[in-house]
């Protein structure tokens, strides 16, 4: 059984030791495949067992088993920060475990959603009069968004960068929606002409492709999607948290035309997963698409119910998460850090130009390099497995034209200069074996 007082003292202690030596852990687990399975009981316990065994277990069997998404020698996918305020707000979210499915099913989470969309939004600099909620990943904010576009236009195709985030194809293939791929031109951005839109429901451009960070022409596609009747979704996902810094918004060019817009708290504004923000600047008619309320749920409030405006009916309490974020280090702190970020990947990418034997494949946008050693696919492959193998760092891979490249995302709060100096050094070791 549980002591509340005394078992939860002993897993902030917990946490608070994970975050202290998560720099001394291997980044990505050194495990195989099934090896944790082997270990974990085949079926529940009979009897109840005290909560200090499962934090024994939690050390012996599971931290082994973990990729240290806290490292701050983490570099892969787009690396992501759970903030300290963010860590405690999501234990009282889970302590008053609010389930927003109608207004007075939960005032507070309804109404914290609402406004802390709206704080974003002026932090960001994006136009006045948006509605804006939290879904859980970019992929439902999409995914949203493709339903939306379906319901107001009747009709059924989708169109997207080839270098589009994967959730496109997915959320068009589970609405059974045609999805059409256009090429990217010499900068990897969508290109705006070649192909046809007057039969298309929505236009997804992408502020920050998840390969190489590269930025489709919004206004251009914009008005030509609007021109055509189309739907303009832009997935901002990783990119558009940069927008909190004006010397950023070079990337928003034409964001203000979007009919929606996603970005993801949880990517780059030091707030754990689950958080996407997803606006729209035609509320009455992304309300007409999700609303349905059975008579359980009707009441005499009249009042704003979040589950007229998504896929889900149940919602769990994720602005307070987010809210905690914003006010422990302001719109100074966030900008602070960004920019550090920023910094960090010039400083990377200017050595991988210096070098003589390492070649950058794609502009360094935001915090993310794309580069790769002099050499076969095979030999940068292999130097990837020897790098991630070390425990010391971990990077992803891409592909640009068919060639096999390396990715280094910065996004960790706690990295520092010497940590992506580290990160070069592994790489050179590596690549000198």
């Amino acid at each position: 059984m549980t002591d509340f007082r005394a078992d939860g003292a002993a897993a902030l202690e917990w946490a608070a030791r994970y975050l202290e030596r998560v720099d001394e852990l291997p980044v990505l687990a050194q495990v195989k495949p099934g090896e944790l399975a082997a270990r974990l009981p085949a079926a529940a316990p009979e009897r109840p067992e005290s909560f200090a065994d499962v934090l024994r277990d939690l050390d012996e069997l599971l931290l082994p088993a973990l990729t240290n998404w806290q490292s701050p020698r983490f570099f892969s996918y787009f690396a992501v920060t759970s903030s300290e305020p963010a860590i405690l707000a999501e234990l009282l979210a889970a302590a008053m475990n609010q389930v927003a499915i109608v207004w007075r099913a939960s005032p507070a989470s309804t109404e914290l959603e609402l406004r802390v969309a709206e704080w974003v939004r002026q932090l960001l600099g994006l136009p006045d009069g948006w509605h804006g909620h939290i879904e859980d990943t970019a992929s439902t904010s999409t995914l949203a968004a493709l339903i939306a576009a379906r319901h107001v236009t009747g009709r059924n195709i989708v169109v997207c960068s080839e270098h589009a985030h994967s959730s496109v194809e997915k959320d068009a293939r589970m609405l059974g929606m045609e999805l059409r791929k256009v090429p990217v031109d010499g900068e990897l951005r969508m290109r705006v002409e070649g192909y046809d839109l007057d039969d298309v429901a929505a236009v997804v451009a992408t502020v920050g492709t998840t390969s190489f960070a590269s930025v489709d022409p919004v206004r251009e596609l914009a008005e030509r999607a609007h021109a055509a009747g189309a739907w303009l979704h832009v997935d901002a996902a990783y990119a558009g948290s940069s927008w909190i810094c004006e010397e950023e918004r070079w990337s928003q060019d034409g964001v203000e035309l979007a009919d929606s817009l996603t970005i993801n708290p949880h990517k780059w504004l030091l707030v754990p997963t689950d958080c996407s923000l997803v606006w729209t600047a035609r509320p009455d008619e992304w309300r007409e698409a999700f609303t349905l309320t059975p008579e359980y749920l009707r009441t005499d409030d009249e009042a704003f119910s979040l589950a007229d405006f998504g896929p889900p009916l149940g919602r769990r309490f994720r602005s307070l998460k987010l809210w905690a974020v914003l006010r422990c280090y302001g719109a100074e702190g966030l900008r602070a850090i960004l920019r550090e970020h920023i910094r960090l990947a010039g400083l990377f990418a200017g050595w991988v130009e210096e070098s003589p034997d390492w070649e950058l494949v794609a502009q360094r946008r935001f915090s993310l390099v794309v580069f790769r050693r002099d050499g076969s696919d095979e030999d940068n492959q292999r130097l990837v497995e020897r790098v991630n193998a070390s425990g010391e760092i971990f990077v992803t891979h891409t592909k640009l034209d068919g060639r096999y490249v390396l990715r280094l995302a910065i996004g960790n709060a706690r990295t520092t200069e010497d940590d992506v100096r580290r990160a070069w050094d592994v790489l050179n070791r590596e690549a000198e074996r």
